[in-house]
């Protein structure tokens, strides 16, 4: 916990000390990263926490950048005076009522039903949106400028990364002591066994919706984060992209650990802003990792680390270090593969290159890593598939050795009963 307590000062004092010494692009990258992480910490509150999987958390963090730029507008033309920096307790508030009214319906149900409901929500949201212009601006959306508050103009991206990282420090903060508390322990229990809570003599409904609106109302602050940096908001806000993105980060991440999700939320992040940059096929390498976690480490990254520290006592280091660099090594025989792959393709099949086609007569050479490449040059097509198959056969023999390392002595449970309900039997109501 102590190693915990330090890394955790260390990386804040970094995030306060790094960005001055950054350009914009990456100041407003880590801004995003910030809010992804809160985001899909709130989320990850109804869904790794309280067992309740939401396809349509987009309509909350919707609801506060709308609450915030609607308040903003009215700060900007003198209606109320408002300080800037308490903007996303307005978000928080709306969307925590959103929330229990949603979570009162949505919670009648669970399992594929309760994911439904919450879909249809927020899908209700998103088609609405376009057509209500004095609520949601109509396709354009709404937009507002921020205003001097508290000695801060907010006119730069560096005071506006400042802000966004105190409310997520806090907000992370709140949700992580919500955790500690006994009502935390019941939301775990909750996810456990629902049927068991109900015959302990808990209310399981009345559960689900205030988890339902507390994680609504952290997902509010996001969005009004997210608000005061872009100074917009549009529909798009509500669309099941911006859904399917949170549940993204935080199955990433790993939904059984805290902070699981803030890892595969600022790490997603990040690497979108900087491969969107390089390739458009960026979503695809996105797609690509998410299906290889899925397979692999369905724990997330935060499960694949808390393991390691966990058994960091017990793992013979020594004899791993060559099964991971042989592993590491293979991975990035298999990543190139992959890579050339994809960006071949998207070269040769995109519609400039047919058009010089069209107009040369010749299929010219193109570039991938550095080097120029011929279409039908044998070598160009069997380049990635000798990096693949000693690749994927390389990794085979790391892993198996890496598996037999490890200690796989996985029945280190307590019976049948889970944790969190055990606690609660116990008497930590």
């Amino acid at each position: 916990m102590r190693y915990a307590l330090i890394a955790i000062l260390a990386l804040l004092a970094l995030l306060i000390i790094a960005p001055p010494l950054l350009g914009t692009g990456w100041q407003y990258a880590l801004i995003n990263a910030l809010i992804a992480a809160l985001f899909a910490a709130a989320f990850n509150l109804l869904v790794g926490q309280g067992g309740m999987l939401s396809f349509g958390h987009a309509a909350y963090f919707g609801v506060g950048a709308f609450t915030v730029i609607h308040l903003m507008q009215s700060v900007e033309y003198g209606d109320i005076p408002f300080p800037t920096v308490l903007l996303p307790l307005a978000g928080a508030a709306v969307s925590l009522l959103c929330g229990a009214l949603a979570g009162f319906f949505a919670t009648m149900r669970s399992g594929v039903y309760f994911a439904l409901v919450t879909l249809a929500l927020a899908e209700l949201l998103h088609s609405l949106a376009p057509h209500w212009d004095e609520m949601f601006g109509g396709e354009a959306g709404l937009s507002s400028m921020r205003m001097p508050s508290l000695g801060f103009t907010f006119g730069s991206t560096l005071e506006v990364y400042y802000l966004t990282l105190s409310w997520v420090v806090i907000c992370i903060g709140l949700l992580y002591a919500y955790t500690r508390t006994p009502f935390g322990r019941l939301t775990l229990a909750l996810r456990d066994n629902e049927q068991r809570i109900r015959f302990m003599g808990f209310n399981a409904h009345g559960t689900k919706i205030v988890v339902f609106a507390i994680s609504a109302m952290f997902s509010g602050v996001a969005g009004s984060l997210m608000a005061i940096s872009n100074e917009t908001a549009n529909y798009s806000v509500f669309s099941t992209q911006v859904s399917a993105l949170v549940v993204l980060h935080t199955f990433v991440g790993g939904s059984t650990i805290f902070f699981g999700p803030i890892v595969g939320a600022c790490v997603l992040s990040l690497f979108t802003f900087v491969v969107s940059g390089v390739t458009h096929s960026w979503m695809l390498y996105q797609g690509i990792i998410f299906v290889l976690v899925m397979l692999f480490a369905p724990k997330g990254i935060g499960g694949v680390i808390q393991a390691h520290i966990e058994q960091r006592h017990a793992l013979p280091w020594k004899r791993l270090a060559a099964p991971y660099a042989l592993a590491t090594l293979a991975g990035l025989m298999v990543a190139c593969a992959t890579v050339f792959v994809v960006q071949s393709l998207e070269i040769v099949l995109s519609r400039e290159y047919a058009a010089a086609v069209a107009r040369t007569g010749e299929y010219a050479p193109y570039t991938v890593f550095a080097r120029e490449w011929q279409v039908f040059h044998p070598f160009t097509w069997l380049f990635p598939v000798l990096l693949l198959v000693p690749g994927l056969y390389l990794l085979r023999r790391a892993f198996a050795r890496i598996q037999t390392l490890w200690d796989k002595d996985d029945d280190n449970d307590n019976g049948d009963i889970p944790a969190a309900t055990q606690e609660l039997m116990e008497g930590g109501r």
